[in-house]
This record gives structure tokens, C-alpha cells and sequence, in this order.
């Protein structure tokens, strides 16, 4: 598949929008019930704070605009979701404790912490720029 390898930065790129895209939605759930609700979740609490860094997050990563700091942030973000919110009735089940999407969320954006944003992003530009 090496003919696969000279699209990687447009891949990388591909996968930090898309899994910003739906990162994104998780907290326009929480703030204005769009696309779907989930409750009233009040700014000043630990769910707001999750709100803000899904909205927040997920439209710098689309961006590819301090994609490094970002993810590695949100990747901490998902893993303590994760050990919070879904590690009972079994930690090492996700299928069993509905905590596939945290625990996804944590890796890809670990990987795009060590990887950066990829061919598209204005880290890219700004990083032109200076150069």
C-alpha cells in the first residue's frame, strides 16, 4: 500500500476534520440541544466545561489552529470522561459500558497531538508565514 502513503498529510488532515466535525456536535448537544438534546447543562459545571472544550476544540482542530496543544488537551478531556463516566460496569469493555466514542476520541486525538494537523491547516499557513 505505498501508493496509499504519498496522500498521508491529506489523510491526517481528513481525520482531524472529520473527527472534529462530530467532536464539535457533542457540544452543541449539550448547549442547544442541536442535533439532538441532552438536558440542560448548566456553563459552570463539569459538563459545561466538557461543552466548551467539545465546541471550542472541535472548531480549532476543523481549523487545524494550534492542533498540538488542542488535541492533547482534549485527548486528557476524553480520557477522563472515559474513566469517569464509563469505566463501570467494565473498565476494559467500552461495547459493555457505552464508552467506545471517549475512548476513540482520546487515541485519535493523542495521535494528532504527536502528529499535527496534517497538509490543510493554519497552523500550516501561519507556520509558511514565518518561514
Amino acid at each position: 500500500m505505498t501508493w496509499l502513503s504519498r496522500f498521508q498529510p491529506q489523510l491526517l488532515a481528513l481525520l482531524r476534520i472529520t473527527a472534529a466535525y462530530m467532536y464539535f456536535w457533542h457540544g452543541t448537544a449539550k448547549f442547544f440541544g442541536y442535533p439532538t438534546a441532552m438536558g440542560h447543562v448548566e456553563l459552570l459545571s463539569l459538563m459545561g466545561a466538557a461543552g466548551v472544550l467539545e465546541i471550542g476544540g472541535g472548531l480549532l482542530l476543523m481549523l487545524g489552529l494550534f492542533t498540538r496543544p488542542v488535541a492533547f488537551l482534549l485527548s486528557g478531556q476524553m480520557a477522563v470522561a472515559y474513566f469517569m463516566a464509563h469505566s463501570q460496569p467494565s473498565m476494559w469493555m467500552p461495547l459493555l459500558n457505552k464508552g467506545e466514542s471517549a475512548a476513540l476520541f482520546c487515541f485519535i486525538f493523542l495521535y494528532l497531538a504527536a502528529a499535527g494537523g496534517g497538509a490543510p491547516s493554519l497552523d500550516g499557513l501561519l507556520r509558511r508565514k514565518r518561514a
